[in-house]
């Protein structure tokens, strides 16, 4: 696992942390976790081109990542302790790769592309404060979509 200061590190010991939408614009990111759940949401056109990379020290965690229905997810540089896996369903190439590294212990990856992705962000309350502020300032909601326009063009 590489110690880069400009990764977004997210933390999370026995809780569910969400990251959602537009949220950020870097590429590399640190995720820590124990006994949790931690959705990351790399769907955003802000966030930089090329190569995300995302360090994981995770142990008996569930990482979903939303990704873009083409986007490769490279998990080659995992070291497994104990049962895990990444489950994609369809896979995707010609996308933006996406580079998993890092340790595993008893933890697995869910890779969600496409409606699945966007149904999974709008079960959520950050989806609802979204639609509500949306609805309120008269833009569209970008929690479960963020290659939408926020300001309807």
């Amino acid at each position: 696992m590489t110690n880069d200061t400009n990764a977004t590190d997210v933390f999370a010991d026995h809780e569910v942390v969400k990251k959602l939408g537009r949220w950020t614009t870097e590429r590399e990111f640190t995720i820590r976790a124990r006994r949790s759940t931690v959705v990351l949401d790399l769907r955003s056109p802000e966030i930089e081109e090329g190569e995300v990379v995302v360090n994981i020290d995770v142990d008996k965690t569930t990482l979903e990542l939303l990704v873009a229905d083409d986007a490769e997810v490279d998990q080659r540089q995992i070291a497994w302790t104990g049962r895990g896996r990444v489950k994609d369903a369809t896979g995707g190439t010609g996308g933006r790769r996406i580079i998993l590294v890092g340790s595993s212990a008893g933890s697995e990856v869910r890779v969600k592309r496409g409606g699945v992705a966007i149904l999974t962000t709008m079960a959520t309350r950050e989806f609802i404060e979204d639609a509500k502020n949306a609805h309120r300032t008269g833009v569209n909601t970008t929690v479960d979509d963020p290659t939408r326009n926020p300001n309807g063009n």
